[in-house]
């Protein structure tokens, strides 16, 4: 039996890994998610079968109770609030794994071993400070709080004062692991250090966050594989882990910004706090749907940059069925992808996949970039700080450095947008007011229904 439960795991972490490679690519990715799931369903059976449970009572309830929970959410969760759907699945990931690990604890009949004990205070340190931190980053995202960083006096010192006491009594527990005080604690204050850890950081940089949080989630799930010696627990949350830091990676790289940075560089912006009155003094010229459309019509090249003012508008059913009106009057259409654009990594392109854009119209920064200049029209849906040109040139700017899409080398540039505001860094965007700049004002979703309904005619 125990060969069969290794060949089992194997075949899962096959799955996982295959699984892995195919939610690299938009086309693949159902594909991906199914593999993935069937790798982790084989996990589930063969340990459920190996470790001889008599009782499913419990575990078929849970299972009949979560599956409908996580059901009711697929189909409920709008597009524009999935970062925070991900934010939450995080913080129940490390949650479950800080229960499990304690829960194992308990039920040790005699005392751990080193190299156990040292697993356990990790896997409850690490799931602890995802579950609170991911749910800070849920509440941001939310707006149940401001997205701007909280800060206040000493903020760091009081972080490394909570970590070394995490530290201490981890020696403790590791020296004489006989009482659950010391977790216990460890508990209490990983809680507060993963809420200390995310106020400071601003919705500017929640697409990192997100991929941070997912990778802690996999690390404490790794953890708690070595606290049950379970081999397919740790493989799966190696797997994790290794993934989302080589995407906080990517995110950082797409920003131009180290993860240090990130995680203690305070960048963010709260609209509340009328930040955009600097760009609202400033004069722009405001245009129709109508105008928009008499530049749309005699364009032979379109490259369409979705930002998060499409999601929060829900406007991609109607942005891909205006995209297919221009293409059929004999324009070339193309949509841009900024790799932070959006909430959280590859937010715009499984919004977009859900309206059914081709797979092979959705280009990527540095595939898309030279071609502006030789667009006419660049269509800005929503998106702001992925195309401000003070990345490039005011190095004072919190966005100095970052990679942007080139809308400003089109020929004509038309932006949908509420208003004047500012994006999540707080950067004034003087692409609005460029003598080329079409500003069209509303609703994306209102605005891009106009201009397909006048496209039809």
């Amino acid at each position: 039996m125990e060969n069969i439960t290794y060949i089992a795991y194997l075949i899962s972490a096959v799955c996982f890994i295959l699984g892995l490679k195919k939610l690299s690519s938009a086309k693949t990715a159902r594909q991906g998610n199914i593999l993935s799931g069937i790798g982790m369903l084989i996990a589930i059976a063969v340990t459920l079968l190996d470790k001889q449970i008599i009782d499913f009572t419990f575990i078929i309830a849970g299972i009949v109770v979560g599956s409908a929970i996580g059901a009711i959410a697929a189909k409920k969760v709008k597009m524009t609030d999935m970062p925070q759907m991900v934010a939450v699945f995080n913080g129940f990931g490390g949650g479950a794994s800080t229960l499990v690990a304690l829960a194992e604890f308990y039920r040790f009949t005699t005392t751990p071993e080193v190299n156990v004990s040292i697993t356990l205070v990790l896997s409850l340190l690490i799931g602890t400070v995802t579950f609170t931190g991911s749910f800070i980053a849920f509440a941001k995202l939310q707006g149940l709080m401001k997205s701007a960083p909280v800060v206040f006096k000493m903020q760091q010192f009081v972080n490394i004062l909570l970590f070394l006491a995490i530290v201490v009594l981890g020696v403790l527990f590791v020296i004489q692991p006989s009482s659950g005080l010391e977790l216990i604690l460890v508990i209490a204050i990983s809680a507060v250090l993963g809420l200390l850890l995310v106020i400071p950081i601003g919705g500017a940089d929640m697409p990192v966050v997100i991929a941070l949080l997912n990778s802690y989630s996999g690390l404490a799930a790794a953890m708690t594989g070595f606290v049950l010696n379970n081999y397919i627990l740790i493989i799966s949350g190696a797997l994790v882990g290794a993934s989302g830091i080589i995407l906080s990676n990517l995110m950082c790289i797409a920003m131009n910004r180290s993860l240090i940075n990130v995680l203690f560089g305070k960048v963010g912006f709260d609209a509340s706090a009328g930040g955009g009155e600097k760009g609202e003094r400033k004069q722009v010229t405001r245009y129709t749907p109508d105008d928009a459309v008499m530049m749309l019509e005699n364009a032979g090249s379109v490259i369409i940059v979705p930002g998060y003012g499409l999601a929060v508008a829900q406007a991609q059913h109607v942005l891909q069925e205006m995209a297919s009106l221009l293409e059929k009057n004999g324009t070339e259409v193309h949509y841009a992808i900024h790799p932070v654009a959006g909430r959280m990594p590859g937010h715009m392109n499984v919004l977009l996949a859900e309206a059914n854009v081709p797979y092979d119209k959705l280009m990527e920064m540095d595939a898309i970039n030279e071609d502006f200049q030789n667009t006419d029209v660049a269509l800005v849906i929503g998106a702001n700080d992925v195309i401000n040109p003070a990345a490039r040139t005011k190095k004072d700017s919190v966005l100095y450095g970052m990679p942007i899409l080139n809308v400003d080398q089109a020929r004509t540039v038309i932006i949908v947008k509420r208003s004047l505001n500012p994006g999540f860094a707080g950067e004034d965007n003087e692409l609005f007011y460029g003598d080329k700049t079409m500003m069209v004002f509303g609703d994306a979703k209102k605005i891009v229904t106009d201009i397909a309904n006048l496209l039809k005619g």
